[in-house]
């Protein structure tokens, strides 16, 4: 089974409780899931080998949460090319803004120009639709979750 390590960017918790969600679903099914709430270069290259989970909000602005630039940035601007990552991302925003889930697809669009394969589409839940973004990001990683090898 595989590893994945999932990486938060949260402004009010609705992001971390879609990834201890999606852990507790990888874990049952029988792989390895490991969050990071505050991720860190040193998580991400740790994570190396193995599977990421990016799971971020957005700013009313379109931008990432304060709690994974670092992160962002240091994949951008130190790490490069990553043909051998695999990973998924889900995206939280709401739709009455006008970058909705910018945070995620910024994310997204940086890893695909590192040369990552992202396996399965982006989630992108929006909060004006969906209140508990868990209700539509579980049945994502169940079948994300049967992606992976």
């Amino acid at each position: 089974m595989a590893n994945v390590g999932i990486f938060v960017g949260t402004l009010y918790g609705n992001s971390l409780l879609v990834a201890e969600e999606a852990q507790e679903i990888l874990t049952a099914q029988g792989h390895k899931a490991t969050v990071f709430e505050d991720p860190e270069a040193a998580d991400w290259d740790n994570n190396k080998g193995n599977y990421a989970l990016v799971v971020t909000s957005t700013t009313g602005q379109g931008d990432l949460p304060d709690s994974i630039v670092p992160l962002f940035h240091y994949l951008r601007d130190t790490v490069g090319y990553q043909p051998d990552l695999r990973y998924g991302v889900i995206a939280l925003g709401d739709s009455t803004y006008t970058h909705f889930c910018g945070g995620g697809k910024q994310f997204d669009a940086l890893l695909q120009e590192q040369g990552a394969q992202r396996i399965g589409d982006v989630l992108l839940i929006d909060a004006s639709e969906d209140p508990e973004p868990e209700s539509v990001a579980n049945p994502w990683v169940e079948h994300w979750a049967t992606l992976l090898k």
